[in-house]
Formats: C-alpha cells, structure tokens, sequence
C-alpha cells in the first residue's frame, strides 16, 4: 500500500468537481491528495486545460520526459460521467519523448468514468517503481503491485488479464510492449483505444508501470440534475442528426476518397497528393469484402467505430480490427501500399503492440524515400511492400536494428543522415504530419506549423477554414490566421470539457451550448465570452511551458519539401514561403504574442496566468 494522505480544502467546490487530485510520488511510495481551488477550475475546466495547469505547477518543463522526475498527468472533466453524449473522456498531458514539448493526448473510454468514481480530478504521477508494476486507485487508496507476468504481453492481453485478476469493476489504461521499450511514440490504451501521439505510452513505461487501474465509488452532484437530463436528451438527438451521418455510415475513413480527389491525401511519403490504388482501402471497397461491425465509443451516441474483418480471423468481433483515416493514409497510401489485408494487419499490430500509426507509418514511409534515395542502406524498405511495412513495424516495437532507429521518430533519423534528409522528414516539432497534404490545404499548413503539440489536425482544427468560404485552401493569406486561431480555439474548449470534436457539428453555437453544460453542471455563470478567454489562455500556457522547455520560433515551420515547388498532380497547390512567413506573424499577432512567439508578463497578467508555475 502507497501511504496517501489528504490536505485539507479550504474553499467551495462547484458541482461536477470533486475539487482536488490525487499526487502519486513512486520513488517514495507516496500519495498525496491536493486541493484544487474553485478559481483555477474555473479558468482551466478540465482535460488539456487542467492537465495543462496541473503540468506547469509540477515544473521539470526542462526534464527529459524519460527521467522519473517527469511528471505524467491523467485529467478528467466536470462533465464526466454527466448524461452529456460524448464526455466519457480523459486526457493524458506531459512532455513528450517525441518531440520533447508538450503533449495532450484524449481518450473516450470507461476509465475516464471509473477514475472520476476515485474522488479526484486528476492523478499526477512522478518518480519510478523499483520493478515493473501495476498503480491500483481503489476509492481514493493507492496500492503498487508486480506486474512481472505482464511485461512484455500485447495491450489486449494485458487488459484481459487485469480482467481475470481484479475483476470486472476495475478499469485499465496499460502499455504494451512499445511502452516498455520506450518506443518515442508508444501508446496509452483502455478498451481498443489510444492516447496515440506524443509516446505518452513510453512515459508509463519509463516509470515502470505496465498499467493504471482504478475503482471507485464516489460521484458528484449536478448543479440542475432536472434540466441537465432534459439536455441531454435534445443533445442525443441532435447528435443522430444529418451532420454527422457520414461519421455513422463509414466512420473517419469515408474522407479517404474525398482527400484523394482533392489531391490532399499524402502519398509515398508527401511525394504526392493522390494514390491510384486508393479505392481498395475505402470504406466504400472494404464493406463488401468482409464482414463489418459498428460501435460507439462508452457514452456516446453518434457510433462512429468502424472494425472490418481480418481475413484469417472468424467471425466474431475478436477478429475484427478499428480502421480510421488516419491508419488507411499512415499504414498505406503514405507507404504505397493498397493491399487492404496488409494494412489492416498493420492496424491490428499497431493496436496491440501500442504504437501511434501516424508516427509509425510517417516514419516507414520517410525511412522508405532515404532509402529510395540512396540515404538509407535497407533495400528490404521500399514502398509498396506490404512485407517491409510487417517487418519495420516488428522491428521497431523490439528495438531490433534498424528499428531502434525508427522507434525514435522521423526528426531523429533525419538528423543522424543531414540536412537533405531534414528537408523531406515528414515532422514538426518531431511530431510526424496527419493525412493531409499542406500544399493543398494551406490554413491547415500554418495550423500544423505553430501548434504547441506539433503537426496535429486535431489540435489545431484549422482543415475547416479551408473549406469554409473564409479561405483559398491552395493560397495562404494573412486574413487566414485569425481564423486558424479560432478554430484552435474551440479545439481546445471542446478537449478541456472533454466533448468529442464530431460532437460540434450538433451544437448551434459552441460557446454558447458549453456556457449552458457548465451552468447545468456546475452552476457557473459563464458567458460565451469567458468561454472564449478560457480557451486562449490555456493555448497561452501550453505555449508557456513549450518555452521554458526550449521552444525557439525557428520551430513553428514546415519541412522544406513543402515550399515553392506545386504538387506534382495538382500544380496549382503551391505553398509560397513569404506568405507563410507572413501568416505566422499575423497568427502570433492575431494570440498577442510577439512577432517571434514569444508571451510577454502583460498578456500572462491579462489572461489570468501569473500563478501557473515557473522554472
């Protein structure tokens, strides 16, 4: 038993809350339960934002993300285990092993309900266990166990295990052995889903923790229980609405087919924007191959899971793998390969063994190039083989020659080969780039550039100007970076709330509808303009912390490859360097931020972010 005691609160604590969060100390096998005060709540809410507030208080933003003083942070919601359709979600926040800035990683699961039922709101975890365990959080009482049985077995397995042992109460976020490896962009998994990007997993692992369970049976009060489940209920309904019909019907891959036409969808390592084989991977193909089943995440109405049969497998949903737009375009158009079978066992893989398929397919398909340009000496790695895609992924996961070197991540290996490998590496900030080529959506260029995360579509939300009337999606301007703020902006309310972004499209006006969950919820008074302030200070203090860990403005760039020269199948796409140049500056401009990025004392006193921790 980890000895755990409990500091007193000494202020009110809203509805949805439990007010405080649980600090674990594994070198000292200690656990303390700190008070969270109404007023940082307030300013931060929940997820990325209180994750974020609760990284900065911990300090190290100068640490290796390895290092057992690292902290790790696990950050629920007000709105978990409400009857809102999408908040069974919690988030992961710490410095990551990939790109060593920060990174918030969300997961929609039973765990988030479980660990909200602990009494806390938040579990920070530091230091490192003196031999492979399990954290056990049963109603607020911290326990280390071995876990040596464990090491070395596949996320699923682990997960059935844990089952067999604890009992069906238990919820388990684990690692498989990509986390205990320290693979860079390992994964955290809970039920067949991933905090993916970033090598939270390798975090886990680095402490010596094989999984984190937890059990409880504390909850929170709703401030206006009444007209909460009446919302809830128009909320469901709207959520089963036209707008997100496509999502239900194919899930995240029906935009496979779209991109490609659009030459948006990134092909042989971005040498292209459109791949002739696409339609054997869509959807549209995959359906009438093989049997096909549908789910939802635990909380959620809209259903938008999609997992297609492998073809050694039965018939049961054991047998079956989640395919999403991101693992079609990472594990096969980027790496040239329309075998669906081969890319489906890349997923299952993936899944199992804890690996992001973002970083893990940019990573084999830049390894691909190199050695397609005679960098790289492994002629077994060329695109189109569906084998090397099997064999890199096995190698990386065991650390096995050249593996070691793609576990670290496409920045890594193109540092360790010059700066012509540099200019195509498929990263920013060493996080490798989403399926969406930049020259044929130039908002969502400048978004992926100037993210604290690094290359992400989801943080930055900046793929909807594009195809909004506000822009010129193969023409950047500076007019186009206020709104690429405001799409970050609700990215960063709707992940601090938790709400699944799909969600938005059911909501008539999202600041609105949010400042009405919160008054249900908690009893806040919140208007839409607070909403709004909210959101740009927690993007503020991201910044904040990437800059005591070392940020330099030459970091919100893309790789060269992606200036001056037009797609080869679409020349009119053409990302212009000076107007890049430009829409930074008009994107820090448009944050208050100096020319370069940097935060001034001013604007921290203004957004309320004096008090958030300092190195």
């Amino acid at each position: 038993m980890i000895d755990t005691v409990s500091q007193p609160h000494d202020g009110p604590v809203p509805a949805g809350y439990h007010g405080r969060y649980l600090s674990v100390d594994l070198d000292r096998g200690r656990g303390v339960t700190r008070p969270l005060r109404e007023d940082v709540l307030r300013r931060f809410l929940g997820g990325s934002g209180l994750g974020t507030w609760l990284l900065c208080q911990a300090g190290h933003a100068a640490t290796d993300p390895l290092a057992p003083a690292a902290p790790l942070v696990f950050a629920l919601s007000p709105l978990v285990g409400s009857p809102l359709t999408t908040s069974a979600k919690f988030a992961l926040v710490a410095k990551s092993p990939l790109t060593h800035r920060i990174n918030d990683s969300l997961v929609s699961s039973g765990f988030a309900l479980a660990a909200k039922k602990c009494g806390c709101d938040a579990l920070v975890i530091q230091g490192r266990a003196a031999e492979p365990s399990i954290l056990v959080i049963d109603d607020g009482q911290v326990r280390l166990q071995p876990a040596g049985d464990l090491w070395g077995r596949t996320c699923p397995e682990t997960e059935q295990a844990l089952r067999e042992q604890f009992g069906p109460e238990y919820q388990a976020a684990v690692i498989g052995p990509a986390g205990e490896r320290l693979v860079s962009y390992a994964t955290v998994s809970h039920a067949g889903r991933h905090a993916g990007r970033g090598g939270h997993g390798a975090v886990l692992g680095s402490k010596n923790l094989k999984a984190v369970l937890v059990r409880g049976t504390q909850r929170c009060a709703w401030a206006s229980p009444g007209e909460l489940a009446e919302l809830a209920r128009a909320l469901a309904a709207r959520s089963l609405g036209p707008a997100t019909a496509k999502y239900r019907e194919l899930g995240t891959a029906t935009n496979l087919l779209v991109l490609d036409r659009l030459h948006a969808l990134p092909t042989r390592n971005f040498q292209s924007g459109s791949f002739g084989d696409v339609a054997r991977l869509a959807p549209e193909s995959l359906d009438g191959q093989r049997s096909h089943v549908r789910a939802s995440c635990v909380a959620c109405t809209i259903g938008c899971e999609h997992r297609y049969q492998l073809r050694n497998g039965g018939s049961s949903a054991g047998d079956h793998v989640r395919v999403e737009y991101e693992n079609l375009f990472a594990l096969g158009a980027l790496c040239g390969i329309s075998d669906p079978d081969t890319v489906l066992h890349a997923c299952r893989q993936c899944d199992d063994w804890g690996l992001d398929t973002i970083s893990a397919g940019g990573t084999i398909a830049f390894a691909m190039e190199c050695v397609e340009r005679g960098w790289l000496d492994a002629p077994w790695l060329r695109f189109g083989s569906g084998s090397a895609l099997l064999t890199a992924l096995a190698k990386i996961v065991r650390r096995d020659g050249l593996g070691d070197a793609l576990a670290r991540g496409s920045r890594d290996l193109a540092r360790s080969l010059g700066a012509k490998a540099l200019a195509i590496a498929p990263q920013v900030k060493g996080l490798e780039l989403p399926g969406y080529e930049p020259r044929a959506m130039q908002t969502l260029a400048l978004g992926l550039a100037v993210g604290t995360r690094g290359a992400d579509h989801n943080r930055s939300g900046a793929a909807e100007v594009d195809f909004s009337e506000y822009a010129n999606r193969r023409g950047l301007t500076t007019a186009a970076a206020a709104r690429a703020v405001e799409s970050e902006d609700r990215s960063a309310l709707l992940d601090s709330l938790i709400l699944c972004r799909f969600l938005r499209h059911a909501l008539d006006d999202l600041h609105a509808d949010a400042a009405r969950m919160l008054r249900l919820v908690t009893g806040w008074d919140m208007s839409p303009d607070e909403l709004r302030q909210t959101a740009r200070r927690i993007i503020t203090l991201k910044k904040l912390y990437n800059i005591r860990a070392g940020w330099t403005p030459d970091e919100d760039q893309l790789p060269d490859r992606f200036f001056d020269q037009p797609l080869p199948d679409d020349p009119h796409a053409c990302l212009a360097r000076d107007a890049f140049t430009a829409a930074v500056r008009a994107y820090n401009a448009a944050r208050g931020w100096t020319e370069s990025g940097l935060v001034d004392p001013q604007l921290c006193s203004q957004l309320g972010l004096l008090d958030c921790g300092s190195q």
